[in-house]
């Protein structure tokens, strides 16, 4: 693949990413960051296998980034159940065990972010499954 092409390849899939961001509900978004939180523990993951520990560690700080900034972030204290700090404190453990990761190149600790955060996605694209949800999100757009 010539410079000019994957210049244009990835023009192409910034623009289909910024068109999914715009065109997506809050609901989405959150899949969206959890989607890139475990892209990026993928890339570190495989980084690590090949020995480049300077993409190792990008990827590592764009996952705790996303984890940190974007999910916890997000959280909503104010609806008085524990499910946010809950999800807080999980979100610090996996914060937590990236940076073991990125120290001590742990691949099984990456595994173990990817786990965590796999499961939490699941649950949380089966919430915007459902009808009730789905009807507040059309009616926050």
């Amino acid at each position: 693949m010539s410079f000019a092409t994957h210049n244009s390849a990835r023009a192409y899939a910034q623009v289909d990413e910024d068109t999914g961001v715009l065109a997506a509900n809050p609901h989405q978004l959150i899949v969206m960051l959890f989607d890139g939180a475990l892209l990026a523990i993928a890339k570190a993951d495989t980084a690590l296998k090949q020995g480049d520990l300077m993409e190792k560690g990008r990827s590592i700080g764009s996952a705790i980034s996303i984890v940190s900034m974007g999910l916890k972030s997000s959280l909503d204290f104010s609806s008085g159940d524990e499910i946010a700090p809950r999800l807080a404190g999980l979100y610090d453990y996996m914060v937590r065990r990236l940076i073991h990761a990125n120290l001590k190149n742990d691949a099984a600790a990456l595994r173990e972010v990817s786990g965590l955060l796999s499961e939490i996605r699941g649950a949380w694209a089966e919430i915007g499954d459902d009808p009730v949800v789905v009807s507040m999100n059309k009616a926050a757009a």
